[in-house]
């Protein structure tokens, strides 16, 4: 292929769709805030550890590994609470999926392949696109692909929304072209994340507060409150273990791809790199303001947009950074499959 080809990705084009601007920022610029979402820690925590269980089905170097990627836990209030749910979700999930229904093929592969003209078969000349599936397992003689998922909340909604996933959908085309298989469908292995807290206790100010609330309300003027001392580590696990215990916790689903839905996505797909071109031509990377909450919280660059760019926000709060992190591909990655 051409080294002036561009290397897309789901993710870019996702973005382009919400808003052009945040693609200038991250694509063109380059640029990636200097703090990250704490959210995407402990998914991509999450998602190593899943790699390795079914790489290795070995609990104990999955834990191992969960304490390697959260070093500072001990005084990191961010690093300790993932490492909790981390630990306590991985113990879960190897004791409910000690014996798995499929067989696994392949872990993290990465595919490369053409972007086509639907209309004429043409390769374009510009872009090509670039991915990678969390797995591909095979249950009889069918072959899907595997997607981890970690979920703040489990509802209808939630799995109806599935249906609309533009992404491992498109992935699948690109994955059959280039190992020569017949995807039937996605396998979604869903986590859910406990919103529980790990108790801090009481200071001594607030159980006298509570003391006496408490004695005012008793008949007999005596109480038996004692002050509530911080929730050890020992005991926060149990009580994590107990609610991962909820079925719910740990979800799959099984969606069978319809063959139609390739060419549409690929038509689609085909139509973004047009728009793109077209505003990387005339230079118009426009805002989507109504993206800019999206997520109830500020975009990544949000920022910068308010500011127009200001050099000053540029130098203090964002670093130059490659595009397409999710890939981390080398030239001669053996995973690495093109077509």
């Amino acid at each position: 292929m051409s080294a002036q080809l561009m290397t897309s990705t789901y993710s870019m084009w996702s973005l382009f769709r919400n808003c052009r601007k945040a693609v200038d920022w991250r694509y063109i610029q380059q640029l990636v805030g200097l703090e990250r979402d704490g959210n995407l820690h402990f998914g991509t925590l999450v998602h190593q550890c899943l790699e390795l269980w079914h790489q290795s089905r070995d609990l104990g170097r999955v834990l191992e590994l969960i304490g390697t990627l959260c070093p500072n836990r001990l005084y990191d209030e961010g690093q300790r609470r993932d490492w909790h749910n981390a630990t306590a979700l991985m113990r879960t999930y190897a004791a409910r999926y000690a014996a798995e229904e499929f067989e696994v093929v392949a872990l993290e592969k990465t595919f490369q392949g053409p972007i086509v003209n639907p209309a004429t078969g043409a390769a374009s000349r510009s872009f090509v696109l670039a991915g990678k599936v969390d797995g591909i397992v095979r249950i009889g003689d069918d072959y899907f692909l595997l997607e981890n998922k970690t979920a703040a909340q489990l509802d209808a909604d939630y799995l109806e929304r599935l249906w609309t996933d533009f992404q491992i959908t498109i992935y699948a085309y690109y994955v059959e072209q280039a190992m020569g298989i017949t995807i039937t469908g996605i396998l979604y292995n869903i986590l859910v994340k406990a919103k529980l807290q790990q108790s801090k206790g009481e200071t001594e100010e607030e159980y006298q507060a509570r003391r006496a609330e408490l004695l005012a309300k008793s008949k007999t003027g005596k109480t038996t409150a004692k002050r509530k001392l911080p929730e050890t580590d020992e005991e926060f696990q149990e009580r994590l273990a107990e609610k991962y215990t909820d079925p719910a916790m740990l979800h799959r689903e099984m969606l069978y791809l319809s063959r139609d839905r390739f060419d549409i996505l690929r038509s689609e797909l085909w139509e973004l790199t047009q728009a793109y071109l077209d505003a990387r031509r005339r230079g118009v990377f426009y805002q989507n303001t109504g993206f800019c909450f999206n997520f109830h919280r500020p975009c990544a660059y949000f920022a910068l947009c308010r500011s127009n760019g200001n050099p000053n926000v540029i130098e203090n709060f964002y670093q130059r950074v490659a595009p397409n992190e999710e890939l981390r591909v080398l030239p001669n990655d053996p995973t690495e499959t093109a077509f």
